[in-house]
C-alpha cells in the first residue's frame, strides 16, 4: 500500500508538503504542487478515507510531538497533556521528533492520517516559516514553550528573560555581588533569554558580567558538572552560580561540594525549572517553577478549540511566568 512517506520520497519533498496538496491548503509552489499531484496519480496514493471522514466530524484524539522522551521535564510535560486530554475524554498520541525538523513534519502528517486534528508541537529547531506554513495547514495545532510572533495566538511559552531577572534580583536581595553564569551550548532561545535577564539585572546593579563569568554546556548532569570543573579551574572568586536549568545545577554543585566547597555557606547556587531532583538533592536547591505541566494541560485545551471551530482572537498570546521556589542553596549574606 502506497503511504505518505512514499509520495514524499518520490516527489522529493516533505510529508507536510504532500499534506498541504492533498487538502488544497498552505503555501506551496505551482511547480511543486504540480509534481506531487503528478507523483500522487503515478503511484496510486490514495490518503486515508477512514480517516478523512472522522476529520470531517469529531475526532477523539490529540497529537503530542516532543523533541525527546527521557528527560524529566518533558515527562512533566506529558503528564500535564494526559490528564487535559482525558479530561476532554480524549485520547493522547505521542511522537518523538528527536529534535529534527523532518521527524516534525512527518509526525504532524501522521497524526493528520490517524484522524487527529489537534496537536500540540514543541519545537525549538524549525525555522518560523515552517512553523507558520504547518499552523496554516492545520487550524488546531499549538505551539508550547515557543513564541513566534506572526502566530501569536497558536504560542504558549513561559517568559525567561522574566524569570532570569526575578531569580537574580532574588540573589543580589541576599547580599551577593559577585556572579558566575552557566547558560546551554546550545543557541536556544530560552538560553539566550535567561543569560539576558540575569546580565540586565546585574548591569542595573553596576555589576558588570564579562565573557569570562558564562560557561556554556550540555544542560543535563554531565552539562552541570563540565560547569564545575570550569569553574574550580579558574577559581572559585564568586559567591552565587546562576544555572540554566535544575539538572545543570545539581551537576555542578556536586562537583563543587565534592571538592570540598560548602554549599550555600561558600558558594549559592540556583537553578530553573523546580524538577523533582531539585528538592531530592542536598542541600535542596533554590530554582524557579516552570509551570509545565499546566502549560501542556492549557495547550492541549485550546489545540482542541481551534480544532473543533473556535478562533483565537489575533494577536492574542499565551503567557506564563515562573515563580520562584526558595529552598537551602542560598545564603544570606545580609
Amino acid at each position: 500500500m502506497v503511504t505518505i512517506k512514499d509520495v514524499a520520497r518520490v516527489a522529493g519533498v516533505s510529508t507536510a508538503t504532500v499534506s498541504r496538496v492533498v487538502h488544497d491548503g498552505g503555501k506551496v509552489g505551482d511547480a511543486c504542487r504540480a509534481r506531487v499531484k503528478k507523483v500522487i496519480e503515478e503511484l496510486g496514493y490514495r490518503p486515508n478515507t477512514n480517516a478523512r471522514a472522522l476529520v470531517s466530524k469529531k475526532s477523539n484524539t490529540v497529537g503530542l510531538v516532543m523533541p525527546h522522551m527521557s528527560p524529566a521535564f518533558f515527562g512533566r510535560l506529558t503528564s500535564g497533556a494526559e490528564r487535559a486530554a482525558r479530561a476532554q475524554k480524549f485520547r493522547l498520541l505521542v511522537s518523538n521528533s528527536m529534535g529534527l525538523t523532518a521527524e516534525e513534519s512527518e509526525a504532524i502528517a501522521s497524526f493528520e492520517e490517524h484522524a487527529c486534528r489537534a496537536m500540540v508541537l514543541h519545537s525549538k529547531e524549525s525555522d518560523e516559516k515552517s512553523l507558520c506554513d504547518l499552523a496554516a495547514c492545520h487550524p488546531g495545532l499549538v505551539l508550547i514553550n515557543r513564541f513566534v510572533a506572526d502566530i501569536a495566538e497558536r504560542c504558549v511559552w513561559l517568559d525567561s528573560l522574566a524569570g532570569a531577572r526575578q531569580i537574580t534580583e532574588f540573589l543580589l536581595e541576599k547580599g551577593h555581588r559577585r556572579f558566575a553564569i552557566a547558560s546551554s551550548s546550545a543557541p536556544e532561545e530560552d538560553a539566550v533569554a535567561r543569560v539576558a535577564g540575569a546580565t540586565q539585572i546585574l548591569e542595573e546593579a553596576g555589576i558588570v558580567v564579562e565573557e569570562k563569568d558564562i560557561v556554556r554546556t550540555a544542560t543535563d548532569l554531565d552539562g552541570g558538572a563540565e560547569v564545575g570543573r570550569r569553574l574550580l579551574e579558574r577559581g572559585v572568586d564568586f559567591s552565587a552560580l546562576i544555572c540554566h536549568n535544575d539538572m545543570q545545577a545539581v551537576g555542578a554543585m556536586n562537583v563543587l561540594q565534592d571538592a570540598g566547597i560548602a554549599v550555600p555557606e561558600q558558594l549559592s547556587i540556583v537553578g530553573f525549572d523546580n524538577l523533582y531532583v531539585s528538592s531530592a538533592c542536598r542541600p535542596r536547591l533554590t530554582t524557579m517553577t516552570y509551570p509545565i505541566e499546566e502549560m501542556a494541560n492549557y495547550a492541549i485545551e485550546l489545540a482542541i478549540k481551534l480544532a473543533d471551530g473556535q478562533q483565537a482572537p489575533a494577536g492574542r498570546t499565551h503567557l506564563f511566568m515562573p515563580r520562584i521556589e526558595e529552598r537551602d542553596s542560598v545564603a544570606d549574606l545580609n
